[in-house]
């Protein structure tokens, strides 16, 4: 079997200064997302885990531990309501309920692979999927902050927060505006301005908001869209009211004088 890939490389140049990613089809007849390296071709699945691998059965490593601690919980809650003792199952959950320092770098290594995944997806414009994948990591956080047994666990993936924060507000945007919908994108980046700023202040840092890197370019982001957003009812009918006192029309002037009083706007 041929396994030089020198030709596929030829076929695909790789382009310095910009992510090189493109849509193919699997021989399953699957959509694939190929990231065109400087020394290689890295290939994702578009759904589900990244490489394809289902551990343990599950989509992926963040939904068995999820499902394992939600069983765990389930089965405490249960002995305590027929009367097991107390104590026992505190000491259950501090032994069953953590995170070893392995599963967490397992759980980043994952995450990385969806942190490729939705830089890839963002190129492709495919906001939707870089909506659920970055959501997904944030979850990812969660659980380790919730669970795990090292502070540096909690440590060395929180900082990513912020990042992950601001992309998902990102991409929510970029969907709605690429539903036509620019009101919802502005919404969409004041949501995550505030969550952002939420985060700081629950953090004990809310002077960090304002050096925030993520919520500077979500504040241009949001600067650049509201020049587009459309006028509202009042705003426009106010336009139209001009204009047809200019082109001398009196009789759409006095029309659009009496929607604009049965908006409570009407002229002195």
């Amino acid at each position: 079997m041929d396994r030089d890939l020198t030709e596929l490389l030829n076929d695909w140049p790789f382009q310095p200064g910009q992510i090189n990613v493109r849509l193919i089809q699997g021989n399953d007849g699957e959509p694939r997302i190929q990231v065109r390296l400087d020394l290689g071709i890295l290939q994702m699945f578009v759904d589900g885990r990244p490489d394809g691998i289902r551990p343990q059965g599950f989509d992926s490593l963040l939904e068995y531990h999820e499902a394992r601690i939600d069983e765990l919980q389930a089965s405490r809650a249960m002995e305590a309501a027929l009367g097991e003792d107390e104590d026992e199952n505190e000491e259950e959950e501090e032994q069953v309920q953590i995170l070893t320092p392995e599963d967490c770098r397992l759980l980043r290594e994952e995450a990385v692979q969806y942190y490729h995944r939705y830089i890839a997806l963002l190129v492709l414009e495919d906001y939707e999927g870089v909506a659920r994948d970055t959501s997904r990591n944030l979850r990812v956080l969660d659980l380790i902050y919730d669970h795990a047994e090292q502070d540096d666990d909690r440590r060395s993936v929180e900082q990513n927060r912020p990042y992950i924060m601001m992309m998902r507000a990102r991409a929510l945007a970029s969907l709605a505006l690429k539903n036509d919908e620019p009101k919802a994108a502005v919404h969409a980046i004041e949501q995550g301005l505030e969550a952002l700023r939420q985060y700081f202040s629950d953090r004990g840092a809310p002077e960090a908001f304002e050096r925030s890197g993520e919520a500077a370019m979500l504040r241009e982001m949001r600067d650049a869209l509201v020049p587009k957003l459309p006028l509202s009812q009042k705003a426009e009918l106010r336009q139209r009211l001009e204009a047809a006192i200019a082109a001398e029309n009196y009789e759409l002037a006095a029309i659009l004088r009496d929607e604009m009083r049965m908006l409570g706007d009407g002229p002195a």
